[in-house]
């Protein structure tokens, strides 16, 4: 038996056995491409306000007190403002709890319908963990990150079983253009051959980029590799998550200071970076006893810039509440070799890092995923149950 003959059984076989898995991760994958583009604009009603022909926006010490007077239940921890002036302002509490107020009026609301955000939920819950919930939840994880392995190897091994045997221009043209005329096995043949080399290399890239977030020795290995001591608990920390704030006690400058508000230090951050897009606030909280009010927990900005390489770099910023002093600074050129590493594998998975253009051909190639899991199962039905031809008796002669 010829090496190519033992790939192609391999490739049959991991094909067989992680099909369904990698099929759910392809759909899923094509659905949440532009995952937060569709539901942002789906709460368009929400998210997005009439600007007034006199528009002066209403200071975030006002919206935060209108909120509360209308949902003294809800205490936000974050706040995020958008460039654009059409965008409300966003207070979030938790990963889902957020109302949008109107930096004019401050009108707070919440979408008319969630329908998409809880489909798109669910179509992560898929995603990541073949909607397990509970303690069953790893074990799906589980799953999905073997077959994503079993994927990283159908498409390397694809490559090579699609390569034309002869090199000719009727050969590669065989297996690089669609025939759209072809019916039956040599429609599944041509269409498998075809989407597989062209999306092969990108899905390469997004199941490579898969392991980290699926495995902790993937993650670890990003680390060894750069030369870095693997983080405490062996866990890599998330790229999406801001560096500590320092563990410092802030002095109130004297008795009868009070903290800046919130929209001077707000104002300062976009003087210094006039690039912004987007900005998050987490307030520090109140001064925590003693007459020189020691113990004055920071204020955290993380904001993105138009330009920023990657496209998902942060810059976080941790600031004294009372001056408006920087006390520490961490971007993305701030972050260890590993960091930086783990933060493109993160967001080249999902086509983020690089911009829009990167989550269409991230997208384009699940969907060819898509194509490859229907038309694998169909040459492999062929192959074990061929449909029999009918045989007609020639009548004797006389």
């Amino acid at each position: 038996m010829t090496f190519r003959s033992v790939l192609f059984w391999a490739h049959l076989a991991a094909g067989l056995v992680a099909g369904a898995s990698i099929g759910i991760m392809c759909f899923t994958g094509t659905v949440l491409a532009f995952e937060q583009e569709i539901v942002a604009w789906a709460e368009r009603d929400a998210r997005q306000v009439a600007v007034p022909a006199e528009a002066t926006r209403l200071p975030l010490a006002d919206l935060q007190r209108k909120l509360r007077e209308t949902q003294p239940e809800f205490r936000a921890t974050s706040v995020t403002l958008l460039k654009d002036p059409a965008a409300a302002v966003t207070f979030t509490a938790g990963r889902d709890d957020s109302f949008f107020v109107n930096p004019f009026t401050g009108e707070a609301r919440k979408p008319a319908s969630t329908k998409v955000h809880d489909f798109m939920h669910l179509m992560t819950d898929w995603h990541r963990y073949l909607a397990q919930a509970g303690d069953s939840r790893p074990t799906g994880k589980l799953i999905n990150g073997v077959c994503n392995l079993a994927f990283c190897f159908l498409a390397l091994s694809g490559l090579y079983i699609w390569m034309p045997r002869t090199w000719s221009w009727r050969g590669v043209k065989a297996i690089a253009t669609l025939n759209l005329r072809a019916t039956g096995k040599a429609r599944d043949f041509n269409w498998h051959n075809v989407i597989g080399l062209w999306s092969a290399p990108i899905l390469i890239v997004l199941t490579l980029t898969a392991v980290p977030i699926s495995f902790r020795w993937g993650g670890n290995l990003i680390y060894t590799l750069a030369g870095e001591p693997i983080p405490p608990g062996g866990g890599v920390p998330s790229p999406r998550e801001p560096s500590a704030p320092p563990a410092v006690e802030l002095k109130r400058p004297s008795p009868d200071a009070r903290p800046l508000s919130h929209d001077a230090i707000v104002a300062s951050v976009q003087k210094d970076f006039p690039k912004w897009t987007q900005i998050s606030l987490r307030p520090g909280g109140a001064p925590r006893g003693g007459s020189e009010g020691r113990g004055t927990p920071p204020l955290t900005i993380t904001l993105r810039e138009a330009g920023s390489w990657p496209r998902t770099a942060t810059t976080t910023l941790t600031l004294n509440p009372y001056t408006g002093e920087t006390l520490s600074k961490a971007g993305y050129a701030d972050l260890s070799t590993a960091r930086q590493i783990r933060s493109w594998t993160r967001f080249l998975h999902t086509g983020q890092a690089l911009g829009w253009g990167g989550q269409f051909i991230a997208g384009l190639a699940c969907l060819g995923g898509c194509f490859l899991v229907y038309t694998g199962f169909a040459l492999s039905w062929r192959r074990f149950f061929p449909r029999r031809k009918s045989v007609t008796a020639s009548p004797a002669a006389g």
